[in-house]
């Protein structure tokens, strides 16, 4: 019989089902037929609601909604509910999570469970018991054959789909809920092993998805002279629409608001979303940083893991790259979920007590999602070539197609998962965690040796060689190798729009 993983993340809950060596993401369907589940409950007067319908009233009736009850799961009384007598945050838990399991015919078939949990679930002995004590009798009311607790971004590591990490460096994982962001730090041996944790209160999705949508409704409002604040169900409509923008990760999005009399539509650029978002970025960033600095297992070789959530930051990779983290990963999407049916599936079996479930924030290293440690070798040939100097390139290419350089800023190579803008062949998809910096300075293009020793965060001269227009580079990791070159084309353009 399958394994269940469910992944209980406010911001979204996912499902995934491993049987044997066959591993899948299993969606997850409410009544109306839709798949995402945000952590959202409402109440109209006579009936509870939650998930994506739930959320769907989060501007037409502010009141008759929350959406804290999974972070503060206790017995103490939410904002929502009969009159003098409002709902526990672990009551309206406990009925989002009966809609889940009803939304998943898999739940009814799976010989085991297990659950990723938040890392704030995790953090004290006393706050342990307190929320595992709370899930554990929601399962047992649900008849959920629990194999497992473990802790998220341990699972969302053990996901086979994932880009592996250095098991020779600590990785970080950050991750988004509706109300705050987590950073768990891991260190690994024979066991991949939680070591340090943070959560970070004023980085929350839900906080960001009202600043959005003010911000792009002042632009809108600018630009038609419509105000969306007008009735709360066209605002709701325009969050839904600022969301969906920033979470598929498109280049732009038209807002359309229809109107009785009229249509109102404006294009909006990614560019503006992520000038909308930047103090949201910057101070997650600067947590992290603060995080990383004060713990004592990290180190500047740190691995990022950015769960699906938090890569959708628009900006965040490019900050975090400016603050010096060189070594990003991509998590996919339900990623825990995914993990903690492998992890179920590989060693655990449904306990006879719940008083007997385990709790894990460390797994045998052998169960992580690892990369293939190789050596890299980088070789820049320049073109010897007599007369004038050569003009700075203005893009690179590789196996016969050329890509736009820019003419500013910093433009990364490296291999699939990380961000790069310039991603490497599938030949070097097994290799390290690697990324390869070149940047515009002085009108010139530099490749940035990241192996060499900085002095007060800036790179030596040795540290960096000048690029002309005809140079080669040549890249090789253990089997895998590739060719680029770089050439000036005076008449495309070097700007990245042109991509």
């Amino acid at each position: 019989m399958a394994t269940l993983g469910i992944e209980l993340c406010d911001a979204a809950f996912h499902a995934a089902s491993c049987d044997a060596q066959d591993l899948r993401p299993v969606a997850i369907t409410d009544a109306g037929g839709q798949t995402d589940w945000p952590g959202y409950a409402s109440y109209d007067g006579k009936n509870f609601c939650f998930g994506r319908s739930a959320e769907d009233q989060r501007f037409i009736h502010p009141r008759r909604v929350t959406h804290t009850f999974w972070a503060r799961l206790a017995h103490e009384p939410s904002s929502i509910g009969p009159a003098g007598k409002p709902a526990a945050y672990s009551e309206l838990a406990y009925h989002f999570f009966t809609d889940v399991i009803r939304g998943l015919p898999a739940a009814a078939t799976a010989g085991r469970t297990v659950l990723a949990v938040p890392g704030a679930y995790l953090k004290d002995p006393a706050t342990e018991e307190e929320k595992i004590g709370l899930l554990l009798g929601m399962a047992a009311d649900l008849k959920l054959p629990v194999a497992g607790i473990v802790d998220l971004a341990c699972a969302a590591l053990c996901d086979p789909r994932a880009p592996g990490f250095n098991p020779a460096r600590p990785v970080a994982v950050v991750d988004l809920h509706l109300e705050g962001a987590d950073v768990t730090l891991f260190c690994t041996g024979e066991r991949l092993e939680r070591k340090d944790f943070i959560h970070l209160p004023q980085s929350g999705s839900a906080q960001l998805l009202k600043h959005l949508t003010g911000t792009m409704g002042n632009r809108f409002l600018r630009h038609t002279a419509f105000d969306i604040l007008e009735d709360g169900r066209i605002e709701q409509s325009f969050f839904r629409q600022t969301k969906d923008f920033l979470l598929t990760g498109a280049a732009e999005h038209r807002f359309q608001i229809n109107t009785a009399s009229r249509n109102y539509e404006m294009l909006a650029k990614r560019e503006q979303l992520a000038s909308d978002a930047l103090a949201f970025v910057t101070t997650l960033v600067q947590g992290l940083q603060g995080f990383l600095q004060n713990s004592p297992h990290a180190s500047d070789a740190c691995t990022l893991a950015l769960t699906d959530r938090a890569a959708a930051l628009p900006g965040l990779e490019a900050r975090l790259h400016a603050a010096g983290f060189h070594r990003i990963l991509r998590l996919p999407v339900g990623a825990a979920a995914c993990g903690a049916a492998r992890i179920g599936e590989t060693r655990l079996t449904p306990a006879a007590d719940l008083a007997d479930v385990p709790v894990e924030t460390a797994v045998p290293i052998a169960l992580a999602r690892r990369s293939v440690s190789a050596a890299w070798e980088t070789h820049l040939q320049k073109l010897r070539a007599s007369g004038s100097p050569r003009p700075s390139p203005t893009h690179v290419i590789l196996d016969g197609i050329g890509h736009p350089l820019g003419a500013s800023g910093r433009f990364s190579i490296g291999v699939a998962g990380l961000g790069a803008d310039l991603v490497l062949p599938d030949a070097f998809s097994a290799a390290d965690s690697w990324v390869l910096p070149l940047v515009h300075d002085g009108g010139r293009l530099w490749l940035v040796d990241t192996a060499l020793p900085r002095s007060a965060g800036v790179a030596p001269a040795a540290a960096r060689s000048s690029i002309e227009a005809g140079d080669r580079l040549t890249i090789r990791c253990g089997s895998a190798a590739a060719e680029l070159w770089f050439a000036h084309c005076g008449t495309a353009g070097s700007s990245r729009a042109h991509d």
